[in-house]
Formats: C-alpha cells, sequence, structure tokens
C-alpha cells in the first residue's frame, strides 16, 4: 500500500467504474487512483486464470518460467552472464576485423615516435635551450659589450667612472673638517665606488668564462634545428612537442590493448565459463524439480477425472546456450492409461486442457502472492462428475 502511496488500513476495497462512454475511474479504499496503481494492488489479491490460461503453457518463455519459479531458482545469474560472454565475444570478432587497421595505425605511431624519440624533447626544455641558443648566437656581441662597459667603468682615463669617483672623494674627504656634511656625501661616494669594484669584477669573471665555445654552438644548433623541423612537420609549436609524443605514446598503448587477441581471447574463456557453470548449475535445479512437478500436476488431474492420465515435464539439452541456459523444456501428457505422453497442445482435447491447466494452476498455486485463485470458464468442455469436481 505505502509504496503505490495509500495508506496502510485493516481493510482493502478496489473500486473501478466505467461509464456509457467508456471513461473509466478507479479507487482505492475510497481514494481516487490510477488503473496501474489498482492493477498493481489486485496483483496482491487475485490471480485470475480465463479460458485460454492453457494457450501459455505451448510458450516456451511460459513454460521455463514457470519451472524455474516452482524450482526457486534465479535465470537471472544465467542471463548476466549470457550478456557478458557474448559482448566478450563481439569484442574478439571485431578485434579480428580490426587488426589491419589497427596494425597500420600503430605503424604509423610506431615511426611518428621513433622520429621524436631522436629528438628527446624534455617537458620544459624548449625555453631554456632556445634562450642558451640565442645567447651563444650573440656571444661576440656581448663580450664586445662587457669590453666596453668595462672601458667605461675601470681605466686610468680620466674620463672613466671609476677615476671620476674617486677623484671626488678625495676631493670631499680633505674638506670635511670645514663642511661636516661633506663626511655623509663622502659615504655614499664609498659604496657606489664599492659597487663599481663589484661590478668591474663580475664582468672580467664573464670575460673569463663566455668564451665561444664552437663545438656547443654546434650542438646547440643542430638541436634547435632539428627540433623546429619536427614542429613544422607535426604542425605544433616547439612547446609542444614533448606533449604531442606523450600523448602518441598513450595511443600507442591504447591500440596495443586493443589489438591484443590473447587477453581479449581469455577474457571471452574466462565469461564463456562462468556462462556455463551458471547454466549448469540451473539445468540441475530444473532436472531435481522436474518430476516433482510432474507428479504434483498428476496427482492433479488424476482429482479433476483424468484417472490414469500423466504430466511430464521433459528437459532436453538444447542444440545451441542461449541466455535462458543449456535447456529445451515441453509439457508432455498422456491423457489415458498407457498412452505415451505427447507434447501439451497437439493431444488433449478442449475439455481435457482446461482441466489441466487447472490442475497446473493448483499445483503451483504457492508461488504466487496472491489469496485468491478466480477460474473464468474453467468448466468449458466438461460436464457430469467431473464438471462437479471442478465445481
Amino acid at each position: 500500500m505505502e509504496e503505490s502511496g495509500f495508506e496502510q488500513e485493516d481493510e482493502l476495497l478496489l473500486r473501478r467504474t466505467i461509464d456509457a462512454q467508456g471513461k473509466s475511474r478507479a479507487w482505492v479504499n475510497g481514494t481516487p487512483a490510477t488503473a496501474t496503481q489498482l492493477r498493481t494492488l489486485g496483483e496482491h489479491l487475485l490471480d485470475i486464470h480465463g479460458q485460454h490460461a492453457w494457450q501459455s503453457l505451448v510458450r516456451a518463455d511460459s513454460i521455463r518460467a514457470l519451472l524455474d519459479a516452482y524450482a526457486g531458482a534465479s535465470p537471472a545469474a544465467v542471463q548476466a552472464c549470457w550478456t557478458a560472454w557474448r559482448a566478450a565475444q563481439a569484442d574478439v570478432i571485431q578485434a579480428h576485423a580490426a587488426q589491419e587497421t589497427l596494425q597500420r595505425e600503430r605503424e604509423r605511431l610506431q615511426w611518428q615516435i621513433a622520429e621524436v624519440d631522436k629528438l628527446a624533447p624534455g617537458a620544459d626544455e624548449w625555453g631554456s635551450l632556445n634562450a642558451q641558443h640565442t645567447r651563444m648566437l650573440h656571444t661576440q656581441e656581448l663580450q664586445d659589450t662587457v669590453q666596453k662597459a668595462l672601458a667605461v667603468l675601470d681605466t686610468e682615463n680620466p674620463t672613466s667612472v671609476r677615476t671620476g669617483l674617486a677623484r671626488a672623494l678625495d676631493l670631499l674627504r680633505a674638506r670635511e673638517h670645514l663642511e661636516p656634511a661633506f663626511a655623509e656625501l663622502s659615504e655614499t661616494l664609498e659604496a657606489s665606488l664599492a659597487q663599481t669594484d663589484e661590478t668591474v669584477r663580475s664582468l672580467h669573471a664573464y670575460q673569463r668564462h663566455a668564451d665561444l665555445d664552437p663545438r656547443s654552438l654546434e650542438e646547440a644548433d643542430a638541436r634547435v634545428t632539428l627540433w623546429m623541423s619536427l614542429a613544422r612537420r607535426y604542425k605544433r609549436s616547439p612547446e609542444e612537442l614533448p606533449a604531442l609524443l606523450r600523448t602518441w605514446r598513450e595511443e600507442l598503448q591504447r591500440l596495443d590493448n586493443a589489438a591484443d587477441l590473447t587477453a581479449l581471447q581469455e577474457a571471452e574463456h574466462r565469461h564463456a565459463k562462468a556462462y556455463l557453470d551458471a547454466a549448469r548449475s540451473l539445468s540441475k535445479t530444473r532436472a531435481k524439480a522436474a518430476p516433482r512437478l510432474s507428479r504434483s500436476i498428476t496427482a492433479a488431474m488424476q482429482e479433476l477425472g483424468m484417472v490414469g492420465g500423466a504430466f511430464s515435464v521433459q528437459l532436453k539439452k538444447s542444440a545451441e546456450p542461449s541466455a535462458h541456459g543449456l535447456d529445451e523444456i515441453a509439457f508432455l501428457v498422456a491423457t489415458h492409461p498407457g498412452m505415451t505422453p505427447r507434447p501439451i497442445g497437439k493431444v488433449a482435447s478442449g475439455g481435457e486442457l482446461s482441466r489441466i491447466s487447472l490442475a497446473i494452476a493448483v499445483a503451483t498455486s504457492a508461488l504466487g502472492n496472491a489469496g485468491t485463485l478466480i477460474f473464468d470458464e474453467v468448466d468449458a468442455g466438461v460436464g457430469g462428475a467431473v464438471a462437479a469436481t471442478v465445481g
């Protein structure tokens, strides 16, 4: 009740009306309800067997469902294993079909990776390499600049910066006794002179260590040239080459996995085994339940006037496995003593079919949740004592 949106009460009253125009209305305990809600609740109360209920006894899906329900079997596990197995089979078939295309793509990626691997570009290398190469190309120009800077800062020339600072410092110090403010200015000039000396030392150090190495320039020039050439070939900026190489490696790994038929075939074999294990277990459960169901229905037939008749649930191994397992299930019936059981739809008369349907319903009534069974025109085709028994 609560699942259907109604309050739980001690009594349950289902009501439905259809007016002259065919409009339908439904209520549950006086509360308006939909036809679906009414049907859902009704299924827990009533199990209705119409006069044509026997027709389901010749349909494979109905026969299978009835036996599985009686056996307490769970065919859903077999269905899941079957689905997984079929998917694995499809993967193997698809991999076979795609082998040639995958191989061409793998060869292309392998060639590209090998070509860029000759460069082996570092993730953040391009910026520093390009800057270093640019400096090396301008080494002589930079040396000339340093030499000119030294000439301005540190020579015996009366116009050099250091000479000028030293002369100014001497002049101020010579008059500090007359003007105390010169002392502070002298300290400033001393600091400037010290900074100039430090700059001169740094420039001399640069001169000593920045000599042009032709081999280093040649190596840097070759690496930059190769880097730029590869970037143009693959239509990328130089900075993007390392990421492009990583992408190719990942794609090649994906193709290697997709082309690994052995792994796919092993997976297919695992799923096949899982399916067969589940299907065989289901077959055993069905095989145990079939004789019990046969005896139960046969006993009910005797009470309905079919003395000497027999009902048999036949299990045969199917030609091919399926989502429902490895079994072909059929309901066979012998309506008279000594008669060989045959498919139910081929040997029974209309009245016999009605009674067999009733016998099956009675024998399996415990499988449903309904507390009441309703048989619509189940006495069709029967009369006399048999009709009395049915009644």
